[in-house]
């Protein structure tokens, strides 16, 4: 009778284990996607006055974006200029590179990558919370809501040594 090496249960935990960093790794990158399209497509305001954009949109999706858009971000894009707007792509392609790396090293499941998701998870729940007891929505509640899923799972995947 051949015994099998390892433990059973330990192995099958590994391997959700990795499933799980491998989902996280593709959410990360997906984020990383939609924040790089999403700044790319801020140039097509370049020459265009913003409030009057955001505001047909208003119109048009029935849609309050200050509920949804975060104060500080809607406060620096009233008054879209040149300057801002590549700045604004700038600091995006920053984040997005950040995500890229994070979804590699979550995707070969390296070490750093499972602290960094922690940190770069756990960092923004202070700011989620605060803009969720500014006016509920359910964007906001499932930003924080993933958020502290993926914070709970790295805390996980760490505490295995």
């Amino acid at each position: 009778m051949v015994v099998p090496h390892g433990n059973f249960m330990f192995d099958l935990m590994l391997d959700r284990m990795k499933g799980g960093l491998r989902a996280v790794s593709i959410f990360e990158a997906g984020k990383g996607v939609l924040v790089l399209l999403l700044s790319l497509s801020l140039y097509t305001f370049e020459h265009h006055d913003f409030r009057h954009i955001a505001a047909a949109f208003e119109r048009r999706w029935h849609l309050d974006l200050s509920l949804h858009i975060p104060g500080f971000i809607r406060m620096f894009m009233l008054n879209l200029t040149e300057s801002r707007l590549h700045l604004i792509v700038f600091v995006a392609v920053i984040y997005v590179l950040m995500r890229f790396i994070e979804a590699y090293g979550l995707w070969f499941e390296r070490r750093w990558a499972e602290w960094f998701a922690l940190w770069s998870g756990g960092v923004y729940l202070p700011v989620e919370l605060y803009e969720l007891t500014r006016g509920f929505s359910w964007l906001k509640f499932g930003f924080l809501f993933a958020n502290l899923l993926i914070v709970l799972y790295m805390v996980l995947a760490l505490r295995r040594g």
